[in-house]
């Protein structure tokens, strides 16, 4: 019998912080490119965006 290859998870959250009761800020960091998100929502929805460093380039998360 075949076992499955456990899949790792192609995302990460790397901060989760609350705002309100019902809001919060996430970054998530995407762990084949290592490119860093952030994540804000509320009651009433929410949205992604890339995070950029200095020189307007995706912020890069550093290698371990």
């Amino acid at each position: 019998m075949k076992t499955k290859k456990q899949k790792k998870n192609r995302f990460k959250i790397v901060l989760n912080e609350p705002t309100g009761e019902t809001s919060g800020c996430k970054v998530i960091e995407d762990t084949e490119t290592g490119i860093n998100y952030l994540y804000h929502f509320d009651e009433f929805g929410g949205g992604l965006t890339v995070l950029i460093d200095e020189e307007g380039e995706p912020l890069i998360a550093p290698e371990k």
